[in-house]
């Protein structure tokens, strides 16, 4: 129980500092708001649902560098974060790929997040159909945050740039979805055992 409370409280100290370090002069304000929402989201509602459904340490460590993900593209906006732009122009590249890692993420995570809501409340189990739902899952909110992308550019006008972060890319979009469904792919394949065990830990 001590060891438990020590892992939320460590894991609290550095998202608030993450938080007050986002906060402090970035690039755009309107960006900064629109790019942190999820966070002030989803925090409250795990926060409400903490006694009742209790994640895995797993998936807490992950939502947290989700968060940090956020905050730092928030606070520079996704094409500006300096040390993608370092890379870009380091090796010619063609755009600042900051935007790319944040989608992968954005696929990454709620796989881990789904599966276990999952396996913990539903009749589904392992096996190819659980990877194909949660596949699915995480698709259709990475399509779910464009329609929100598209909404606040059709609303906003010019003054969405900097949240949209296509970088010129007609493709932007597609790419997007795409990379989601990679992270989907990906945490599946290399943390399904790590979290079966958390799981196992926390049903033991």
């Amino acid at each position: 129980m001590q060891s438990k409370r020590h892992f939320f409280l460590l894991l609290s100290a550095i998202l608030v500092l993450s938080f007050i370090w986002s906060a402090f002069s970035p690039l755009s304000r309107l960006t900064w708001w629109l790019e942190i929402a999820p966070i002030l989201i989803a925090l409250p509602i795990l926060i409400a649902t903490h006694q009742r459904f209790e994640f895995t340490q797993l998936a807490y460590v992950l939502m947290l560098v989700h968060a940090i993900i956020l905050l730092i593209g928030g606070h520079y906006t996704y094409a500006e974060v300096p040390l993608f732009n370092w890379l870009r122009d380091t090796f010619e590249l063609s755009r600042n790929y900051y935007d790319r890692v944040g989608h992968f993420v954005q696929g990454f995570v709620p796989a881990i997040i789904a599966r276990e809501i999952l396996l913990r409340n539903s009749p589904l189990v392992r096996g190819r159909w659980l990877f194909f739902i949660v596949c699915s899952i995480c698709l259709s909110i990475s399509a779910a945050y464009e329609f929100i992308e598209w909404w606040v550019a059709v609303y906003e006008g010019g003054a969405a740039d900097a949240f949209l972060g296509t970088q010129g890319d007609v493709w932007d979009t597609q790419w997007d979805m795409f990379v989601a469904l990679l992270g989907s792919i990906a945490a599946q394949c290399f943390l399904a055992k790590a979290h079966d065990k958390q799981l196992m830990l926390m049903n033991a």
